[in-house]
């Protein structure tokens, strides 16, 4: 199912599924919404946005209801994620799936968000979006991710990043299959249970952030996966952005974990993750890796319409 694109004059709905939005944050999320109404957009913050209930986050029936409500509104068109964290998970129960199936949008971020967006595609069938958070516009450096935005959400663009960008060969090879995955502490916590995802001919897109995950946190991730069948079903990987202090890659953890037991094109860029540059993937739209290209990954099929 394929939402459809974005529109200048269009209204972008604001929901906080994570962690909550408070000191800073205020300011920030105002900033950007400065900054997003100045592309030509109008921006519509969710009923609970700024709801604390839990002393450490709004309540899951709080943020579901919030995201119900959006995907519900006829006015929005475009479902924003401000900031990541630690629980949006918390919200799967509560939300009204048939409704989304009913109102497909466009849903973006990143992050802790991860579980959100892989959890409401399976369950919908609803292309989704990795990308940056709506509070990330203001506090970027530059407007690479935005603009990354704009160009898949607005001009429908199947460009992965800007040209030039480096992509690494890790293991050669070529694959295809529809894009699953995001932040890897979030996607392993997907592989099993009764919400889960499938990984069934699927091209796997991974990062972490190395300031809250150290090698052998990433290591023990990576073999969960293995050991419930994930790397037995996938088509390929695809490695974003993770740096630690130890200068241990992601690379090298996911080949001493594979140790050589799959012949699956492995390939790495540094245009996703916690970084300040952030391209736009969609999750369930179908790409193609060839090591032999300079650009290693494509989309081949259309994922706003």
């Amino acid at each position: 199912m394929i939402p459809n694109k974005l529109k200048r004059g269009d209204t972008i709905g604001v929901v906080a599924p994570s962690n909550p939005i408070i000191g800073d944050n205020i300011e920030e999320l105002d900033r950007a919404k400065q900054i997003v109404e100045k592309s030509g957009f109008q921006v519509k913050f969710s009923n609970n946005i700024y709801a604390h209930t839990n002393g450490y986050s709004s309540t899951a029936k709080e943020k579901a209801e919030d995201i119900n409500d959006m995907f519900r509104d006829k006015e929005v068109k475009m479902i924003w994620c401000a900031k990541g964290g630690n629980n949006s998970n918390t919200v799967f129960e509560f939300l009204d799936y048939e409704l989304i199936k009913q109102n497909p949008k466009i849903l973006c971020g990143y992050s802790d968000i991860t579980s959100l967006t892989n959890i409401i595609h399976a369950k919908t069938d609803l292309i989704t979006f990795s990308g940056t958070n709506f509070k990330t516009i203001a506090t970027d450096e530059t407007d690479y991710s935005y603009q990354e935005a704009i160009k898949r959400f607005v001009e429908g663009s199947l460009e992965l990043g800007k040209e030039n960008e480096e992509y690494v060969t890790i293991q050669e090879g070529q694959a295809e299959g529809n894009l699953i995955g995001g932040n890897l502490t979030l996607i392993h916590s997907l592989v099993s249970g009764k919400y889960q995802v499938d990984f069934k001919d699927k091209i796997l897109f991974i990062e972490e952030l190395g300031l809250e995950a150290n090698p052998a946190m990433v290591s023990h991730a990576l073999a969960h996966m293995k050991q419930n069948g994930v790397f037995d079903q996938i088509k390929g990987i695809w490695i974003g952005n993770y740096q630690h202090e130890s200068n241990i890659t992601l690379e090298q953890i996911v080949l001493d974990i594979l140790t050589g037991e799959y012949a699956f094109p492995i390939i790495q860029s540094n245009n996703f993750g916690h970084i300040e540059n952030k391209t736009v993937i969609p999750i369930g739209t179908k790409a193609r890796i060839d090591t032999n290209q300079s650009k290693k990954i494509k989309l081949i099929e259309q994922c706003v319409k």
